[in-house]
């Protein structure tokens, strides 16, 4: 028995002291392991913030930057390497270690694909690797320890992966922000634990599962800017601890369920821009705990009952853009926390509540575009934090409030629309924050230089159509006016000289007035100005010379006046100018043929006594004057004419050894296979330093500058297709800041052409594309928008056409960010890019089929390069999914996904800023890319519009 117990004994003893062996050896191994698996994780890793310098072999990784291990530091059990600007791809080494519980890659710019063993990390807990560039699909796996799952706001596509379902210890789900498709898994109802849900901002379609109403632990859903359609589940109202729900901007139909009434934990409701109907169900207003509800822009009707003073929490109420009708409910005005109120774009009718603002604590009032009648309420302001106020196009009637114009916090106001009457007072013209006021097309009267304006954040002003009178003041307080419409009153007096401080000044309307004496030529200061309206009032005197001083003006209308004297020749070189209106004043002499008055209409000179132009304008041809008296001019008219004669001389031999002027060399070589070359200079001073021994030096090395002793130019050799000097000598003469100017063309006997273009400090913009911030974009699309309006418009009767509007046919200069278009003679296409002109991905679909060149082709290619802008992706891009190509899968995005989904991601912070802007850019593309050409836009109004949009972003509501 004795020997049992020791042999007994002597086994626990071995059999202990073998445990503590291999663990002492476990344990080694496991920090050895992960020491390794570190340093892998660093080196597939890009740190230009050097956040992971502390990793090195020689020190201990607990102490290492972002690296967190257990109490006795021998294994690591979280890494957190969020917002240290990591690029790179995520290393499978990643998901190898043994107990780590927290992995935190977010908010870097990591790309690639997720690594296939990211759910092998049985211990793992908190995965997050949200706002990266991520691509590829969702690996399948389980993990049931798994507890927050993040990989929101990257480019991940595919569908949901249905074993999602088995991650049954998830209480934080988030994959919005991506590129995923399919239906939403049904067996993600298995994720019983599951609190936020959030798959918003993909591209999933189906319906909302019903299944959702068996997670009762749900507490936020998000699935909001997808393509889901059907109803509503009325199971989701069973979900009694939901807090938020979110399911806008999708193609929902149908009723809100009335078992929504059952959520009484609820405190934020979004269902905007669906297609629902019917009315707000009563039972949604014992939701007490509610707010913020937002319901606009679907199909909802009815009534807005008095039962919304229940909301006793509520903070913001959206209902517009839906047809809602009735009466706005007085019991509105008791909601203590009520502060953005919009009700816009709807039926409603009656009054506006007298007491509305008067308990509540409003900052935003948007009741615009119903059947609004009556005066504006007293009480609106009474909360002293109303910024913007809203109620344009109702029948409102009476003045504008007294507490208005103590209202010291307003910003925004729009009234115009209304039947507004009475005059503004001295302090409604002192509101110190107001950056944007409207009260056109009212009854408003009175003199508005009475007061001294003070409004030093005004940037908009519109009191047009009204009954204003007197003078007009000599200034507005503000330097940073840039829209100002006086136009359709009563004013009379002078154009004040002081306008001419409105440096920010953009669009000047005083038309229909009866405003007279002379244009300012102070004016000319404001260099910024697009449009001016001087039509119908009673100026004279002569059109100011300075005017053509102005560098962007594109429309001036002084029709309808009684100015005289000449049309300054100047005015027909701004090359902005496309729409001028001089009719009916007493103009004279000949008509500039320069510039817009080659094509200006007809009904546009009416009324004049002008002579010349282009055969569009129906004027008489120039005569020479005649005296009866010429014996008594004669001696000093030979005096004049010899004066005339010796200035012209002058000027021609300065031009011939300054200007461009044609020169014609031709030349025997020896190399390149030898021949004669003819060569063509359009500029006199490069046919002095180039030789076609430099040009063809540079082309046997591959490279596209040739540089001089003198000067630096581009070389491109060339194919024919057709006649090239068919009107080489128009494209020649062409001068504009975004067009580079030809220099030479070089024939040989054998059929080589090479084209010869001056010299512009900068690169292609396809090779510039990827770092170019928003504003260089915009700047760069409205550069180009400019060459081609000039190409179209004003060169000649017929235009000039471009033939492959391409970002390989655009120069980005330099820090400026200006773009210049590079032409090619008609004819030629430059052989370094295709081979023929039909096969260029930036050529419209009719030009490919009848190989015809026109303006509605050109500005399909301009339409390509504003997407490519916009989205980051190219024509030849490869993941355009079953789309045939860039602008099927641009127009579906824009239609059916979310502006974050295809928004280029180095652009997605600056694009979300302003998503009015993104999107108003995307619709004209979409406009020059229409299969239609007669649909497309002309360049002229693509310029005009991007210019409006630049300009107007500002202004949403």
């Amino acid at each position: 028995m004795e020997k049992t117990r020791e042999r007994n004994a002597q086994e626990i003893c071995f059999m202990f002291l073998f445990v503590f062996f291999l663990c002492f050896t476990c344990d080694g191994f496991t920090y050895a392991n992960e020491h390794e698996i570190l340093l892998s994780i660093k080196a597939s890793v890009d740190d230009p913030s050097s956040f992971l310098s502390n990793w090195k072999n020689s020190s201990l990784f607990c102490t290492w930057n972002g690296v967190s291990c257990n109490s006795d530091s021998t294994y690591v059990i979280g890494i957190d390497l969020s917002g240290k600007n990591l690029s790179g791809r995520i290393s499978e080494s990643l998901f190898k270690f043994l107990h780590v519980e927290t992995i935190d890659l977010s908010n870097n710019q990591l790309s690639g694909g997720i690594p296939e063993n990211v759910f092998s990390c049985s211990s793992l807990v908190h995965l997050n690797l949200s706002n990266n560039n991520l691509t590829g699909w969702i690996p399948g796996g389980s993990l049931p320890m798994l507890e927050k799952l993040d990989l929101s706001n990257n480019f991940l596509a595919g569908e949901i992966p249905s074993e999602i379902g088995s991650f049954s210890g998830l209480q934080y789900l988030d994959l919005g922000g991506n590129a995923l498709v399919g239906k939403i898994p049904k067996s993600i109802s298995n994720l019983t634990r599951l609190k936020d849900l959030t798959l918003a901002s993909n591209q999933l379609v189906g319906g909302v599962p019903s299944e959702l109403g068996y997670m009762k632990s749900l507490t936020f859903i998000y699935l909001g800017y997808n393509n889901l359609s059907g109803g509503i589940p009325k199971e989701i109202g069973g979900l009694i601890l939901l807090n938020h729900l979110n399911l806008a901007f999708n193609n929902l139909t149908g009723e809100i369920p009335p078992s929504f009434g059952n959520l009484t934990n609820l405190n934020y409701l979004f269902l905007y821009f669906n297609k629902l109907t019917g009315p707000i169900p009563k039972t949604i207003f014992s939701l007490k705990k509610l707010v913020s509800l937002d319901v606009s822009d679907n199909f909802l009707s009815g009534e807005i009952p008095e039962l919304v003073s229940e909301f006793q929490d509520l903070e913001v109420l959206h209902l517009f853009s839906n047809n809602f009708s009735g009466k706005i409910p007085k019991s509105l005005a008791s909601l203590s926390h009520l502060q953005v109120l919009q009700l816009w774009s709807n039926k409603f009718s009656g009054d506006i509540p007298e007491d509305l603002g008067k308990y509540n604590n409003l900052t935003v009032l948007d009741l615009s575009t119903n059947n609004l009648t009556g005066n504006i309420p007293e009480s609106l302001c009474y909360s002293r934090h109303l910024q913007k106020l809203i109620l344009f196009s109702n029948s409102l009637e009476g003045g504008i409030p007294t507490s208005l114009s103590h209202c010291r916090s307003l910003e925004r106001v729009r009234l115009q629309n209304n039947r507004l009457s009475g005059h503004l007072s001295l302090e409604f013209t002192t509101l110190p924050l107001v950056y944007f006021l409207d009260l056109s097309s009212n009854y408003l009267s009175g003199e508005i230089n009475q007061w001294k304006w003070k409004m030093p954040k005004l940037q908009m002003l519109s009191l047009a159509r009204n009954r204003f009178s007197g003078e007009l003041p000599d200034s507005f307080g503000s330097i940073k006016l840039e829209n100002l419409d006086l136009s359709e009153n009563d004013f009379s007096g002078q154009i004040p000289p002081s306008f001419g401080k409105f440096s920010e000044l953009m669009e000047l309307k005083i038309s229909e007035n009866r405003l007279s004496g002379e244009i300012p030529k102070q004016l000319s200061s404001c260099k910024k100005l697009v449009s001016v309206n001087f039509s119908y009032n009673h100026l004279t005197g002569e059109i100011p010379d300075t005017l053509s001083r102005l560098p962007v003006l594109g429309n001036l209308d002084l029709s309808m006046n009684k100015l005289s004297g000449e049309i300054p020749e100047n005015l027909g070189n701004v090359e902005s100018l496309v729409q001028v209106n001089i009719s009916h004043n007493h103009f004279r002499g000949k008509l500039p043929s320069t510039g817009v008055f080659l094509a200006i209409n007809y009904t546009a000179v009416l009324g004049n006594n002008l002579c010349g132009g282009a055969s569009v304008t129906h004027l008489p041809p120039c005569k020479e004057i005649r005296s009866s008296n010429w014996w008594f001019f004669g001696t000093a008219l030979a005096a004049v004419a010899f004066a005339v004669m010796s200035i012209v001389v002058f000027i021609y031999i300065k031009r011939r050894n300054e200007a461009d002027e044609e020169v014609i060399k031709r030349m025997e070589i020896a190399s390149d296979g030898g021949g004669e070359w003819e060569l063509l200079f359009f500029d006199q001073k490069a046919s002095t330093f180039l030789a076609i021994d430099d040009i063809l030096l540079s082309l046997r090395g591959h490279k596209s500058v040739v540089a001089t002793k003198n000067m630096q130019y581009f070389v491109h050799e060339v194919d024919l297709n057709n006649d090239p000097i068919l009107k080489i000598n128009e494209i020649s003469k062409l001068r504009h800041p975004n067009i580079i100017k030809i220099i030479s063309i070089c024939k040989s006997e054998k059929g080589r052409f090479i084209v010869v273009h001056e010299y512009v400090e900068g690169k292609k913009l396809n090779d510039v594309m990827e770092v170019l911030g928003w504003e260089s974009r915009v700047k760069i699309a409205i550069g180009i928008g400019k060459a081609l309006r000039y190409l179209h418009g004003c060169c000649s009767p017929v235009g000039i056409l471009v033939g492959n509007v391409s970002p390989e046919n655009v120069m980005v200069v330099n820090v400026k960010d200006e773009a210049c278009l590079r032409l090619n003679p008609p004819g030629m296409i430059f052989s370094d890019n295709t081979k023929c002109l039909v096969s260029s991905a930036y050529i419209a679909p009719e030009t490919k089929d009848t190989k015809e060149i026109t303006k509605s082709s050109d500005m399909y290619g301009y339409g390509l390069i504003l997407i490519e802008l916009l989205t980051g992706k190219t024509p030849i891009d490869a993941e355009m999914g079953f789309h045939e190509n860039l602008v099927d899968w641009a127009r579906y995005c824009y239609s059916d996904c979310h502006l974050d989904t295809w928004v280029d991601p180095s652009l997605k912070v600056q694009a979300l800023k302003n998503p009015n802007q993104t999107v108003e850019i995307m619709n004209l593309a979409l406009q020059c890319t229409d299969s239609d050409p007669a649909l497309r836009p002309c360049a002229r109004d693509v310029v005009k519009t991007l210019e409006s949009i630049i300009r107007t972003s500002a202004f949403c509501f």
